[in-house]
């Protein structure tokens, strides 16, 4: 039980340190945008949505919203954006 404990503890610790920042979940929105449109990615409108998008971290993930939806989300160090369609 105490080597459960322990493992436990190690892994929240470990996606605590590796929660990715806001510069992450901003440069991976600009990249998806960019990647899905080329008009967006001449225009950087992927830019200007990360500029206003929204961080929100729950210490061992992290989301962004933008306009009220969920449009990148991170954990150990990664961010994914999902298609929005």
């Amino acid at each position: 039980m105490l080597k459960l404990l322990i493992a436990v503890i190690a892994v929240l610790g470990l996606a605590w340190a590796l929660n990715p920042k806001p510069e992450a979940h901003r440069d991976k929105l600009s990249q998806a945008m960019a990647e899905r449109s080329q008009l967006a990615s001449v225009l950087h409108i992927g830019d200007v949505a990360a500029f206003v998008s929204t961080y929100h971290s729950v210490g061992i993930a992290s989301y962004s919203t933008l306009n009220d939806r969920v449009v990148t989300y991170g954990a150990f160090g990664v961010v994914l954006a999902p298609d929005q369609r």
